[in-house]
């Protein structure tokens, strides 16, 4: 008997269920691509390869990547889109490439529930992401927008599929639990002209002026409020912060594929 696969009841020959199978453990790496170029393009494809090597043993060249990436844009016509790039292996490390329209950014300020969770292996960006839809669902499901993170200890740690920053007058603070350092964090980072490391426990939240979520689509998406139990600390808009931000990321052009 070979290996089938149904659809609401409907069979699907056009996928190999090999195929299925493999990319169920692998790593992916999303990009926002505008006018083919990508913040951060030297910082993703270093983060592919060395994912590659850690998961497979294997190294994956950036000029591979490229190739891939540039076939994706001549298959979609256009050099605005949403690329994630999956790497998965059968015999051999493969890219699979999943092209979407491109995503803007969010411009609401967002209300977090925090969860006591750390992902496993959190510095790579990996398939296994089942239990950020399920903690972002609940944070939905009880009137938030998204979830973030805490560590045993009481420790902030990242969000849902995002890193967190918060800000302390013009000084950006990072969390120093283990996350994933997302492409867009390391970009800020690059351009901030000094930054702090620090744990950012759940008692000081309130000692912070303001916090910004970011990744691939969101820069600097403002926190409204971060929720612990029955206890919610609230942000105000703040400039001087946001312009420290902006002027980081400023520094780093997008690069073109």
């Amino acid at each position: 008997m070979t290996d089938a696969l149904l659809l609401d009841g409907e069979p699907l020959p056009a996928i190999d269920p090999e195929l299925l199978r493999a990319t169920g453990y692998g790593h992916f790496s999303s990009l926002q691509v505008r006018a083919g170029r990508v913040d951060g393009l030297d910082l993703h494809l270093e983060r592919l390869d060395r994912s590659t090597r850690e998961v497979f043993d294997a190294p994956l060249p950036a000029g591979l990547v490229r190739d891939n990436l540039r076939a994706a844009l001549e298959s979609a016509g256009t050099g605005d889109l949403t690329l994630r790039v999956q790497v998965f292996a059968t015999t051999e490390p493969h890219l699979l490439i999943r092209i979407s329209a491109p995503i803007d950014p969010s411009t609401e300020p967002v209300r977090l529930l925090a969860f006591q969770h750390q992902r496993s292996v959190p510095h790579v960006k990996h398939t296994g992401t089942f239990d950020l839809i399920y903690y972002g669902r609940q944070a939905r499901l009880q009137g938030y927008d998204d979830a973030v993170f805490h560590t045993a200890g009481g420790e902030i740690s990242e969000a849902s599929i995002w890193n967190i920053c918060f800000a302390r007058g013009s000084e950006i603070v990072f969390p120093a639990a283990p996350v994933l350092s997302g492409i867009r964090q390391q970009l800020l980072q690059r351009g901030l002209h000094g930054h702090t490391t620090e744990s950012v426990v759940l008692a000081r939240l309130s000692t912070y002026d303001a916090a910004y979520l970011t990744n691939s689509i969101d820069p600097a998406l403002p926190v409204a409020s971060i929720t612990v139990g029955d206890e919610t600390t609230t942000y105000e808009p703040h400039g001087e912060s946001a312009e420290v931000i902006a002027r980081a990321y400023a520094t780093w052009p997008a690069q073109a594929i």
